[in-house]
Formats: C-alpha cells, structure tokens, sequence
C-alpha cells in the first residue's frame, strides 16, 4: 500500500505496477529482498533500454520486433541460467522486461512514436523501482527477519554432521550415535552456500563475516571426499588385519575423534601434534612395501588433509563467532574463496529452457498478430514471463500447470475488484480497506512453502488486472479479453516447455554423472592442474544436486550413480599426480601415461559404465611399483598416496597389489 500510495501521489500511469513489483520482491528474510532488489532494478532498467532501442525501429515490422524481443528474452533466460546467485536476476528481470513494455507497442502502431515509447519505459522503471524500494524498506524496517540465524544453524547442522561422521569413520558405527548421508551434507553445503549470497545485504552482524562464511563452505566441501576416504581406508585395514590397525592404532583415532569434538577450543597445537603422530605412524616405503603399506600411506595422507580441513574449519567458526559478538577477529589474514561461478552450470539445459522461451512468445506473438485481437498481447508477456519463472526446475510443466489453474481461479476476485470495488473506493483509506483483507491473506499463504506456488500466480495475476483500469479499459468486454489472453499465454509456457523443455529427474541425474566423468576426463588430458578446491566444490555440489534426483528416479541404486564420491576422489587424486608429476620427471619417473589411460576409461564410462579395465588395472601397479621402487625424493610418499587411492577407489575389489621385484633390480 505504501508503493501505491507513492506511485498515486505523483502521478505515475500504471501507479499498480508498483504494488505488483513490491509483491514479486519481497522474501521472507531481509536479506534475500535487499539483494534481489538491487539486481532487479538493475535488470528492470537494462530491459527498459533495450525496448527503447529496438521498438522504434522495428515497430513497423511486426514479425522482426516479436523475434527481436524473444531472442533477447531467450538470450537472457541463457544467461541467467548460468548464474546460480542473485545476480541472475539482472538478466532474468533484462529479459522479461523488454518484452512486457515492447509488445504493447504493437497494440495500435499509427500513434506510436519514439518519444511515447520512452516515456512509458520510464515510467514503468519508476513504478517497479518505487515498488522495489518500498518493499525493500518495509522489510529492513518492520520486524526484519534476518537470514543470519538461519545460516548459522545450517552451518553448526553441517559441522555436527561432519562430526558424527567422522566418528564414524575412526572409530565405527557402535561408536556413533547414527550414521550421515554424504550426499545428504553435500546437499546442505551447497545450500548454505547459496543462501549465503544474501549475507552481504543481511540485518544482522553476520554480514560482516560473509567471507568467512563462505570460505568455510569451502573447507566443509573439501572435508566430504576426506572423510568418506578415511572410512574406506579404515574399513579395508580393519578388514585385512582381523578388525584392528596396528598402524593407526585405536588410541591415534580416539584422539582425533576427541581434538574434533572439542570444536572451537580445538587448539592449533593439538593439530600439529596430531600431524606428527600421523606421519611417525606411517610407515616407510621401499620396494618391499606390501599393499597394507601403501594403503595405510594413502590413509596417513587422508588424515592429514582431514585434521587440516577440521582446523581450517573451526578456526574459521572462531572469527565467525567473533564477528556476530561484534569484536574483530584476531587473524585479518585475507580469505581466499571460490566463486560460485566455479558451481556446476549445465550449459544444455539452458539451452533448451531459453529456446522453449523463445518458441513460446513467438507463437503467442503469431496468435496475437495475426487474430487481430486487440487485447491479446497479454499472451506473450505471460508466456515470457512464466518461461522464465520456473527455468530452474526440471520439469516446470507441474508448476507451469498449477500456475494456469491459479490464473483462472482468479478470475472471480479480479472481476470483483475491477469492477466493483475499485471505482466505489473514492478515498485511499477505502482502497486499503477494500484491498486488506485478499492482499493479508494472500500474503500469509505466499510466505508459506507449501501454499506458494499456487497462491503467487492467483495474487500477482489479481493485481496485473488492476492495470486494466489505467489503461482505460475497466469494462466487462475488455477484463473478460485480458483474462482469456492471460491463460491462454499461461497456456503457451505449458504447450511449448512440455515440448521443448520439460525432462525428468533420471535425465537431469544421468546429465549430472556424465558431466563429472567429463571433467575427470578433462583431467587427465590437461597441461596443468586446475586448483583441488575449485575441483572439489564443483564436484561436490554436483553431488548435492544429485542427492534428491536419485531418490526420486530409478537409476539410485545404480552402481555408477552410488559411486560419484569416489569418482570425487579419483580425480582430486589425479590431480595430485599432475601437481607433482614435475617432481617425478626429475627421477625419471611419469604419471602421465597413467593420467591419460584414467581420460580414455571416464570417457567411455557413459557407455559401458561396469567395466573395470584389467590394462588400467595394470598400469596403476605398474606406476605403483616404479614409485616405491625408485630412490627417495620429496613428495614420494604423496605420489603412492595418490597412486593406492586410485588403485582403491576405482578396483575396490581386486586383488591386493604385489610388489615386484625385478622392477627393483632395473632401477
């Protein structure tokens, strides 16, 4: 009400955009409508712009100016897609906002001319930046509900869970009071990391450690291929000496078990004592080494890298502490992050969803035209406006369908508002009166995640009738005309992204797996190796999109959908190699024979996804036994470490590795 009062007060054209923008802005949390509502009023006036460049000079040319405004649409969607933070909303808004001030330009193109075509993109940016303004404002100021508590929970919920699964890991299940879902915490740092987005636009002193947040986002995803490594380690060592490890005895784990629990007074030193013990467990390598050997060396490298990740972690809750109580922290080292751009994009995908777009508003745009239908523009900036609201998902058509149920069941409200108590309101105080009681309880339900999506639509649909009125076209003829224009554009996003678009779950999480093996592939053909945690977040976040997808399709239990983590870890090994494979040239020694053997197996894994090649196998023993074989040099045990995980991860049920010793005599 605020928005309208403004947008009435100084005389705007369509003063009911601006509650309909106010609606479309607002979240539940604080943070989440400041940072949507700068990029929104960016992308409102980007799209503003190019209606003004393209519309008087193709508003002579029906057909061009309709491809015109859906190529930039689908363009945008393309963009947009790509972007899995609240910046895709510039894109998002560029696009759809074109074609909502372009295409009721054709409506009667004799009394068109470039400067009425500028003053109304002007004045429906104003509308939507009052509306964005005052929702923004309303949120920051009335009962602001902060983003921070939130994350915090998510992210002392993951630390726990972290935990319990490291206990699990060292000690076993009896010691542990239930077991976690790697892909389940995969899910929730992927999660926390894009809710994390908003923090820098939060209400509360969380804001000031975003950073922070976000790097531990990073060390909690690098932790998952850790952990999940030590419990194999653990597992094959307990099972080949009779369920104990004389190596890593139970009192080296139980003190690991007992530094982590500690949680924030974890002390550094105990980090790097727990480190000695570690490597003074470990035992030596030579050409007698035997398979326990260098699987307990790839386990004594795990453990360091997790009692790091632990260290790393807790230390970054310290600051995190340290900022919500409003002290700096001690260390103001700065924090390097991975973007989120390094996050799992699927180029296809949107693709698809962008060219489904496009078809949609071409189409409806054909309909429009070519009936002659005065109102029927309503159809293609409905269908732009619902391709691109629902893009994300992987078969929009169920929300697509509820959002066509919803538009019509507004209906009757919108009529009764248009109609009848709009132009009895002869006061604002009577229009807030009229309004309050549909636009409180509808808001009530739009805020609750199981009602949303059908109570979205049947709102901002009641409310972008109200425009009609501005419009000069509150009559009977033209509301029954808009509201059929409106569901048959609804129609149109249905029809074309069930066509176009519309995939299963089984599809997206056979796309998901291929495109991890892709980049294992890449991998081994690469000149140099990318950054492990770059790889590692990427990864790890394509586990937690996979998480829901597998249990909602049939291919969850197949081996090679249950087997991403350890796809995870072949390549953050491989890596390894590639990092030290310098060193390796230098005592006559390469991985790089082995590294392109792994390429050429993960790109055919799509193809025959159960073999297990017995050359591959051949190679990693080859390489093996080279390497212990050979004189000592730095970073030797690494290069074993790395060589015993692969072995482990990708022929977990061959036989155990013999050395030989002929290999030994050459050298």
């Amino acid at each position: 009400m605020l928005a309208l009062y403004v947008a009435l007060r100084i005389g705007m054209p369509r003063p009911f955009w601006a509650p309909l923008a106010a609606y479309v802005v607002s979240q539940p949390f604080s943070g989440a409508v400041r940072s949507k509502a700068i990029y929104r009023v960016i992308g409102t006036v980007l799209g503003a712009a190019v209606a003004v460049l393209l519309v008087p000079r193709l508003v002579s040319y029906s057909l061009l100016l309709t491809l015109a405004l859906a190529l930039w649409l689908g363009v945008c969607l393309y963009i947009s897609l790509l972007d899995r933070t609240p910046r895709s909303y510039i894109f998002m808004l560029a696009g759809y906002t074109a074609a909502l001030i372009g295409l009721p330009a054709l409506v009667d193109t004799t009394v068109f001319n470039a400067a009425t075509m500028f003053d109304a993109s002007l004045a429906r940016v104003e509308e939507i930046s009052i509306g964005i303004i005052c929702a923004t404002l309303v949120h920051s100021l009335v009962f602001p509900q902060s983003i921070g508590p939130v994350i915090l929970r998510r992210m002392d919920q993951a630390l726990d869970d972290a935990l319990i699964w490291t206990r699990h890991a060292l000690l076993g299940s009896e010691q542990s009071e239930r077991t976690i879902d790697h892909r389940k915490l995969a899910q929730d740092i992927t999660e926390m990391r894009l809710m994390s987005t908003h923090l820098p636009f939060d209400t509360s002193n969380l804001r000031w450690t975003a950073n922070a947040t976000r790097v531990l986002q990073d060390r909690l995803s690098a932790m998952v291929p850790l952990i999940s490594a030590v419990e194999d380690r653990v597992r094959i060592l307990r099972e080949a000496e009779g369920g104990e490890n004389p190596c890593f005895g139970k009192k080296l784990l139980a003190d690991i078990v007992a530094w982590v629990q500690a949680g924030t007074g974890a002390t550094s030193e105990g980090a790097v004592e727990l480190r000695r013990r570690i490597g003074d467990a470990a035992p030596a390598i030579d050409f007698q080494s035997s398979w326990n050997d260098l699987v307990k060396v790839n386990l004594a490298e795990e453990l360091t890298g997790m009692v790091d990740a632990w260290e790393n972690c807790l230390h970054l809750r310290r600051q995190i502490n340290a900022g919500m109580n409003g002290a700096i922290p001690d260390d103001r080292r700065p924090l390097t992050r991975i973007p989120t751009r390094e996050l799992h994009t699927d180029r296809g995908m949107a693709l698809m969803s962008a060219f489904a777009a496009v078809i949609a508003v071409c189409v409806s745009c054909a309909f429009w035209v070519v009936s002659g239908w005065p109102l029927g523009f309503a159809a293609p900036m409905m269908a732009a406006l619902y391709c691109t609201f629902f893009a994300t998902q992987d078969d929009p058509v169920p929300a697509l369908k509820v959002t066509l149920n919803s538009t019509i069941y507004s209906t009757p409200f919108a009529g009764l508002y248009l109609l009848y108590l709009l132009p009895s309101a002869h006061s604002f105080e009577m229009l807030v009166l009229a309004f309050a009681p549909f636009l409180i309880v509808s808001g009530i339900f739009m805020a609750r995640p199981a009602t949303a999506l059908s109570v979205t639509p049947f709102l901002m649909t009641t409310l972008a009738s109200m425009t009609m009125i501005d419009m000069g076209a509150s009559d009977m003829t033209s509301f029954i005309n808009g509201q059929i224009s409106q569901a048959i554009g609804v129609g149109a996003a249905v029809l074309f992204t069930q066509l176009l678009r519309s995939v299963n779950a089984e599809w997206t999480a056979r796309r998901l797996l291929r495109a991890g093996w892709s980049e294992i592939e890449r991998l081994g053909r690469a000149v140099k190796a990318p950054p492990a945690m770059a790889v590692t977040v990427r990864m790890v976040d394509r586990i937690s999109l996979l998480a829901p997808r597998l249990a909602a399709s049939g291919i969850g239990k197949n081996p090679a959908a249950a087997n991403a983590l350890e796809d995870l870890r072949i390549g953050l090994n491989m890596a390894l190699l590639m990092r030290i494979q310098p060193r390796l040239k230098r005592n006559a020694l390469s991985a790089q024979p082995l590294l392109q053997e792994l390429s050429e197996h993960f790109r055919n894994r799509p193809v025959r996804p159960l073999q297990r090649d017995p050359a591959l196998l051949e190679e990693i023993d080859c390489t093996l036994n080279k390497v212990c074989c050979s004189p000592f040099f730095v970073r030797r045990k690494d290069a074993v470490a790395a060589l015993a995980g692969i072995r482990c991860d990708l022929f977990p049920d061959a036989s155990p590795y013999q050395p030989k010793t002929e290999t030994h005599k050459e050298l």
